[in-house]
């Protein structure tokens, strides 16, 4: 099967991915496969209507490169138009090569709406958002941000960019956990925020709100998260072995084995713990990443956490805490030492303005690490 590569590079036109990406989903044209590095090699596709090739965001390890059916694109594109009651003009303000950005191209060729592009050349700023919101045309109006990217709009917004925000009917908000202050500052200025769970292998976002895309299912086997539907990617391009390994079939039906932790409430609704290797043994007591990060999160002042596993030559491993926002670190140890414990506690704080982001707008955890181990 054919594969038409596109080298994205940041003076990209991601709208000139429409054409060869409608002629994909009518199978009509090869599968697209939108990537940021000119080098990035791909094995030949199998045969099947696969309509593209997207990497994943590649914060915890090496990106792999999942294939998308026309079904499951077309699966996600209707649920997400179920979910949000409309269909209607998308801003596109991430990477086309990273399936949140990918999926705004998708969303408005099954909606037959032109997308509007936020200006990337100087990174992502509150004045190109507000410039590219401003040329939208349609009456419905969506679009897609990290957390990272809604702080950044939030942290001193002019008049002209809240009343763009509450213009939009819905903005999905994912690709990492969005924190108690930021939810707080949000609902502060009545923007309809709809926080997504999902990744490449599921087409972007399939749970909203903590609630599934039609067709979607969630299980919790043995704390880790697994999800099935027509929004399942048919397996990484060259590596049938991850495949086998990540999608499983269980009970006569096809499965994608997540890394994270969560459960199922008696409703359907689905809570997200965390990844699963978030767990820090420090010092032989096992100390969870997600449970620390709440501590902070809730507390005033702080924006945005992450918390990590550092080495050690003392605990072997020891937790650090990469915080946004404004808290003295003295405020932090003690709220962490009273809810969770003395091995809880933070070796090291490392206060940032600003987290180092992925191109795709997810925190770089490996960068972050790094800076951790040498504050």
């Amino acid at each position: 099967m054919e594969l038409l590569p596109v080298h994205t590079p940041g003076d990209f036109d991601p709208l000139g991915l429409l054409k060869p990406l409608a002629a994909a989903l009518g199978g009509e044209g090869p599968a697209v496969a939108p990537y940021a590095a000119p080098d990035q090699g791909f094995a030949r596709l199998p045969d099947g209507d696969i309509a593209a090739v997207i990497s994943t965001s590649g914060s915890t390890g090496t990106p792999k490169q999942t294939m998308l059916s026309v079904e499951a694109l077309a699966a996600s594109a209707m649920g997400t138009a179920f979910a949000l009651r409309a269909e209607g003009q998308w801003l596109l303000t991430l990477p086309v090569h990273y399936v949140a950005g990918f999926q705004v191209l998708v969303r408005s060729l099954f909606a037959g709406t032109q997308p509007t592009v936020v200006d990337s050349a100087a990174g992502f700023t509150p004045e190109a958002f507000t410039a590219a919101a401003a040329d939208m045309t349609d009456r419905v109006r969506f679009t897609s941000l990290v957390p990272t990217q809604l702080h950044r709009l939030l942290a001193d917004p002019s008049d002209e960019t809240l009343r763009l925000l509450r213009r939009f009917d819905a903005i999905l908000l994912g690709g990492a956990a969005a924190g108690p202050a930021l939810r707080t500052v949000a609902r502060s200025h009545d923007l309809t925020i709809v926080e997504t769970y999902g990744m490449s292998e599921t087409c972007g976002g399939c749970v909203y709100d903590g609630i599934p895309l039609d067709g979607v299912q969630l299980t919790s086997l043995d704390g880790r998260l697994r999800i099935g539907g027509t929004v399942l990617a048919e397996g990484y391009l060259g590596d049938p072995v991850l495949s086998a390994e990540k999608f499983v079939v269980d009970g006569g039906r096809r499965w994608f084995m997540t890394d994270d932790a969560g459960e199922i409430a008696t409703d359907g609704t689905v809570t997200v713990h965390g990844r699963l290797d978030d767990v820090i043994i420090t010092g032989a007591l096992k100390v969870s990443a997600a449970k620390v990060t709440d501590v902070i999160q809730s507390l005033p002042g702080v924006e945005q956490v992450l918390v990590l596993g550092i080495p050690s030559e003392e605990w072997g491993t020891a937790v650090a805490a990469a915080v946004l926002g404004d808290v003295d670190t003295e405020i932090i140890r003690q709220a962490v030492h009273v809810e969770l414990g003395a091995h809880a506690v933070p070796k090291t704080i490392l206060p940032l303005e600003a987290f180092p982001v992925l191109p795709g707008g997810k925190p770089d955890r490996r960068t972050i690490k790094a800076l951790l181990e040498d504050a």
